[in-house]
Formats: C-alpha cells, sequence, structure tokens
C-alpha cells in the first residue's frame, strides 16, 4: 500500500485527578482546520488506493446495491383508515412516506415525501413522522447530509401537499397530536443548543416560536422528555428520561392546570401511554426488572406506585412496546433476544400470543384503537422488514404485496442458531450464529463477530445487507448479546455499564474465544466489527486483546473515553458510561478508554475506521486520533494496515442513502475478505491474508 501520510504529534499531557493524560493527537480534534481537512484527504486517498485495486470490490459493491434494492418499510403508523409508511422501494436512494387505505394496500397510494429529490446526492432522509388521530396529516422531521437536525413539516394525506408549518431543532421529536388535529404538543431544543429538550405546544398556522413552554423542569440539562395526549386532549403525559436506566413521569391535567407526579426519582425505566377514559398502561422495571405491565387510573396518577395494578406480571421474558385497544393490551415480549406479541384484556387475562413470526424482531407495533386495526413491522435476518396485519389473528399476515416473507438475502437459506456460551465470570451469553444452509463451519471458515453491549439495546434479529452479503459467500456471521443490552432486562443493562463495563469487554472477548475453541473459525479467519458503542466495544477489546482477531471494523467509535462528554452530545452519555470529571469514574474510564492504551510495537490486528463529517452524534475525532495513534505505534503494518475513511456528506448512519451505504459497506467486506479470505476465493489468495 502506498505510504501513508506524516502525522504531526504534539507533546500534550494533561494531569487529571492527578494522572498524566497525554493526548498527541489533540489537534485532529478541530474537524473546520485546514491542516485536519488536508489530512483527512489524504487518508482518504491512501485508503481509497487500497481498497479500490482490490479485485472482489466491484463484486461486492454489486451484490450490496442489490441487496440494498430490495423493498423495506422502516415504520408505519395507522390512524383512521390511513396507514402511513416510511418505506424505501426497490431501486430508492432514501425511504420515502406513502400513506394508503387500510381496506386497500394495494389500490392507489399517495406520495407524501420523497426526500432523495430534495438534493443532488439524496443525502435529505425523513427521520421520524406522527400522524394526525383522523389520518389527514403527517408532522413529520427532515435533515441533511446526516446531520439527523430536524426540520418539521406537516404535510396532507388526501393529496402530499403541504402546510406551511416549519420548526426547527427538532432532533429525534416525540409529538402527540391534539384531538382534533388542530396542533399539537412536541419536543424541541434551544436554538445552538444540543441540550434542554423542552416541550412545547403548538398550534397549526401559528408562529412557531410562539409556541408556549408546557414542560421544562430538566433535573439535568441532558433529559430527554417524550409526549402524549389523551384521546380527549385533557392530560399531557410528559416522560423524561434521565438517563438509560431511569424515567420520570410527569401528567398534567389540563382541566385543573395542576403537574401530577406519576413516579419521579426512582432508578427504574417506566414506560406509559394514555388509553381508555384517560387510563395509562404500560411497563415498568419497578420490582420487575425484566418488566411487568400495569394500569393506572387518572385518580390514582398521583398515589404513588403502590396505587398501581399490575395486569402483567414479571416472567422470563423482557417486555417492550405495548399498544391498547379498547378491550385488548398487546404486549412486545422478548426472551433471548427473539420477539413474539403477547395479547391480554385490561385486566391481564391471557387471550393468546401471535406467532408465526419466527426468529425475528417486532421494529414498530402500531393501532388504531377506536376502529381495532393492528399492524406491525417485523423483519428477521433472512428478510427484510416488512407490514404485516395483525387484526384478531393468531398468524402476521403481509399487507402489502412486495412484502417479504421468506428468506431473500443472497437467494439461497440462512441458517440462523443461537448457542450459550460462559463469559470469564461463567456468566453464561447467548450468540446468534447465521451462514448460508449448505456451509458447514470448520477452522478456515471467514467469520465476522460483533456485538454493542450498551444502553439497554438488545441485539436481535435484523435484516442486514452486511450479514447477507457475507454469508452468502460463504462466510459466518456471530452477533453476541453482551451484558450492557436488554437481553435479559433492566439487570443485564446495568451489569454492563458505567464500573461494570468491562463485563462487556469479557463477554465478547469469550464469544470470539468460543467460536475458536469450538472449531467453527480461527484466530486468522475471524473478524471483529462494531459501531458506535460497538466501536468503543471493539477498540477496547483489540487494545486489551491484541490476538483476538485478524481484522477490526471500528465504525463511528467512541474511543477517547476521558474527552468525549466535550464534544457534541457526548454529555448524554455520562449516565452510561461514568463522567470523567468525577475521580472514580474516571479511574474506570482510563482503565479501559482504548486511545490511551495504544502500545508501541504491538501488532494489532488490520484495522479500518469509518467516521461521517456530518455525525451529530459521535465526534468523528474519535476515528481521526486513533486512526493517527494506531499508524504510529502499530507494527507489522505491511501485512495489517491501519486506514481511517471519513465520508462527507453523510452522518452517524441515520439517513444514510443507498449509494454510500453500498460503498461504505463493499469497503467493509472487501477489506475483510482482503484480511480473512472466502471460500469463494482461490487458495493463493486466500493464503496471503495470512500472518
Amino acid at each position: 500500500m502506498p505510504p501513508l501520510p506524516t502525522t504531526r504529534r504534539d507533546p500534550i499531557v494533561d494531569v487529571i485527578h492527578g494522572v498524566d493524560v497525554p493526548d498527541p493527537y489533540r489537534w485532529l480534534e478541530d474537524g473546520d482546520s485546514d491542516d485536519v481537512r488536508m489530512w483527512v484527504d489524504q487518508q482518504n486517498t491512501a485508503t481509497r488506493s487500497v481498497l479500490d485495486q482490490r479485485p472482489d470490490r466491484a463484486e461486492w459493491h454489486r451484490r450490496l446495491r442489490e441487496l440494498l434494492s430490495l423493498p423495506v418499510v422502516l415504520g408505519a403508523q395507522v390512524r383512521g383508515d390511513v396507514v402511513v409508511t416510511l418505506e424505501r422501494g426497490s431501486g430508492d436512494e432514501q425511504a420515502s412516506l406513502i400513506a394508503r387505505s387500510v381496506s386497500d394496500p394495494d389500490g392507489p397510494l399517495v406520495l407524501l415525501v420523497d426526500p432523495a429529490q430534495r438534493s443532488h446526492d439524496a443525502a435529505v432522509a425523513v427521520d421520524w413522522f406522527f400522524v394526525s388521530p383522523d389520518g389527514a396529516l403527517v408532522a413529520y422531521g427532515v435533515s441533511e447530509g446526516g446531520t439527523e437536525s430536524s426540520e418539521l413539516r406537516v404535510v396532507r394525506t388526501a393529496d402530499g401537499s403541504h402546510l406551511d408549518e416549519s420548526i426547527p431543532n427538532t432532533r429525534s421529536c416525540s409529538l402527540a397530536w391534539e384531538p382534533d388535529a388542530a396542533g399539537f404538543v412536541y419536543t424541541r431544543y434551544p436554538e445552538n443548543d444540543e441540550f434542554h429538550r423542552t416541550v412545547h405546544s403548538h398550534t397549526l398556522g401559528s408562529p412557531w416560536r410562539d409556541d408556549p413552554v408546557v414542560w421544562a423542569e430538566h433535573v439535568n440539562a441532558q433529559v430527554w422528555p417524550y409526549v402524549d395526549v389523551s384521546d380527549d386532549g385533557r392530560c399531557v403525559l410528559v416522560t423524561a428520561m434521565v438517563g438509560w436506566s431511569r424515567t420520570d413521569v410527569h401528567l398534567l391535567d389540563r382541566s385543573k392546570g395542576v403537574w401530577i407526579d406519576v413516579i419521579s426519582g426512582a432508578d427504574v425505566v417506566t414506560a406509559l401511554g394514555f388509553g381508555p377514559d384517560n387510563q395509562l398502561f404500560g411497563t415498568t422495571t419497578l420490582d420487575a426488572p425484566r418488566g411487568r405491565a400495569v394500569r393506572i387510573s387518572l385518580a390514582d396518577a398521583g398515589r404513588g406506585p403502590e396505587s398501581w395494578r399490575t395486569i402483567i406480571a414479571e416472567t422470563d421474558s423482557v417486555l417492550g412496546a405495548t399498544a391498547v385497544l379498547d378491550d385488548e393490551l398487546l404486549v412486545v415480549a422478548t426472551r433471548s433476544a427473539i420477539d413474539r406479541i403477547d395479547r391480554f384484556d385490561h385486566d391481564g387475562l391471557a387471550i393468546g400470543s401471535i406467532d408465526g413470526t419466527g426468529v425475528a424482531s417486532i421494529v414498530g407495533l402500531t393501532v388504531d384503537r377506536q376502529r381495532g386495526h393492528v399492524f406491525a413491522v417485523i423483519t428477521g435476518f433472512d428478510r427484510p422488514p416488512a407490514v404485516f396485519g395483525l387484526n384478531g389473528l393468531s398468524t402476521p399476515t403481509p399487507w402489502l404485496a412486495n412484502s417479504s416473507t421468506e428468506a431473500t438475502s443472497a437467494d439461497v437459506p440462512l441458517i440462523v442458531t443461537q448457542v450459550e456460551y460462559r463469559s470469564s465470570d461463567d456468566t453464561a451469553v447467548e450468540m446468534f450464529v447465521i451462514h448460508r444452509g449448505d456451509l458447514v463451519s470448520d477452522l478456515r471458515t471467514p467469520t465476522i463477530l460483533t456485538g454493542y453491549g450498551g444502553f439497554a439495546i438488545t441485539e436481535s434479529p435484523m435484516w442486514s445487507p452486511t450479514i447477507a452479503a457475507w454469508c452468502a459467500a460463504g462466510g459466518q456471521y456471530a452477533i453476541a448479546g453482551l451484558r450492557g443490552g436488554l437481553e435479559h432486562g433492566e439487570a443485564w443493562h446495568k451489569a454492563g455499564k458505567r464500573s461494570k463495563k468491562q463485563n462487556a469487554f469479557e463477554d465478547f472477548i469469550a464469544a470470539a474465544d468460543w467460536l475458536v475453541d469450538s472449531g467453527r473459525t480461527s484466530r486468522d479467519r475471524l473478524a471483529i466489527a462494531g459501531g458506535s458503542n460497538g466501536g468503543l466495544l471493539v477498540g477496547a477489546v483489540m487494545t486489551q486483546r491484541p490476538t483476538i482477531a485478524r481484522a477490526v471494523w471500528c465504525a463511528v467509535p467512541l474511543l477517547d473515553m476521558i474527552r468525549f462528554p466535550l464534544f457534541l452530545i457526548g454529555r448524554l452519555w455520562t449516565a452510561e458510561y461514568g463522567d470523567p470529571d468525577v475521580m472514580d469514574e474516571f479511574s474506570w474510564l482510563m482503565a479501559y478508554s482504548p486511545y490511551h492504551h495504544v502500545r508501541p510495537g504491538e501488532n494489532y490486528p488490520a484495522v479500518l475506521l469509518t467516521t461521517a463529517e456530518g455525525d451529530t452524534r459521535v465526534d468523528p475525532l474519535h476515528a481521526r486520533k486513533m486512526a493517527a495513534l494506531l499508524q504510529e505505534h502499530a507494527g507489522n503494518q505491511d501485512e495489517r494496515p491501519v486506514l481511517l475513511h471519513q465520508a462527507g456528506r453523510a452522518g452517524h448512519g441515520v439517513g444514510k442513502p443507498v449509494g454510500k451505504r453500498a460503498d461504505e459497506v463493499a469497503d467493509v467486506l472487501t477489506f475483510f475478505a482482503w484480511q480473512l479470505g472466502t471460500p469463494d476465493v482461490v487458495d493463493d489468495d486466500a493464503a496471503s491474508a495470512g500472518p
């Protein structure tokens, strides 16, 4: 490969809580400086010169374009006789908002928003949407260049025409329509402020700057409120996320002008919404780490949790999203990361389960309570997400003609198994292993291992063109359900956060060891991959166990865990990781911060770091600094290079057009095939991937 650019090293050493903390590449934090832009251009040029010359990249790109062109549904909401979907049709660059009739899904549709038409490079995306109670209007957010900095707009479902509404600073907005659809309650940020998310009330046609504040009682600047409005408009519910293991719930009775604390100050997660007669239905981890379902009358809302009625007690499944009909409660229940939908009456009497979803995830559950319409978006490793009808059925029924109900991943069946292995402290951890149906894995099988292990996120079965393409070529893909996630409830989450974050790393290391020790692959045929918090995961594991694998893909990562709260929305994550300004918390962060544990001369795996200039979640500085440090110190870079690619006009991943996604993943699979070889590559080329 061509020589990498020479990177300036500065003698910067901070003294934090009495500890010397070197930071030689701090100058790479300033992404707007000419020096950094020039350095990034040189890095991108070097990376392109390496990957573009690989003979299989064009074929990876072609296959990925093919897989990414399959129809997918990213979200659905039903209101009245209207279903609005966020879907990407075959060959489309971005997902569009589309309205259809419940009774005639394959009839005329109304294209509400095609964001790709708003820019020359299709880098505009719909971020979120909320349909009015009568199905006539949709409030949605749109952003450009992967920034997720949404602008709120409103469109009519009848003809796709827009109202004269435009509200900025509505990133990841939560919105609840008033019953008459004359306005809504919503969240937005102050101008030039990444925090202090506040709840406002908006009347259609009025200036957004005049929108009155409904709620702004921030326990800290990082609190994220979510909103709901009762069917009669009498009550507003604000669920305030205080960290990643605590939610406070506040209820405004508009008829009295009185706020009620439903629950506040407890280290539990409670998710509630309105049902019939202004009753609250939902789940809580209070006295139930896996969750229990509760019902709360308006009269009891201020009397404390002891007045709540448990309608579904804690079981061995983790309770997730709920949806309330007039006479029924639907609950997504997750066991070992696999979802199902259970049905109960309002008193908790079991009615049955909706079976037939298989090894799948329910990524969206939507109902129109008054009319009894029920739809779900369901996906799995072998099928893109699609809309299914559930009205009174025991088995999901595809609702759209183009819904994918069978394996479409590689034109051949995929085999998905779930195995259990033991972590370093003997904790049992589960892992999905996926491969082509005719593959018998052995020491030569090129394998990618990934995980996440944080923020109470479950690693569930999800459609992934990356997995599909890799497995179609004869590779194997493994996904470990690490502590820090929600695979087994809130206790599992807490066992992998803050001072216990090392548990997630140990679980991942044990997963790699199990794959090798069981003979399903070998070290030289194993790669590890992770993005965002998963990028931190592979960064930490790589620096703690350099021999863990042959290659690493580290995407949009956090890697400097001492300075992460200083940039973008990093301060939001101190509740999950710890705060380096606090001495004890600094000590556990410093113990694993990947940027601070790169050792001179160590033979690390080959590394591909990918990031994007428009990322407004994790600043690309993390990837830049880590690339520079690894390029300075890692040994054997002729065979195990350290490559960086920083994409333009892209962000953390949300809203990335198909073309950019295909480019990135083609780079990744080209990199892995180069380093690991694949069964479909000739022996000489495969052998060249060895040490």
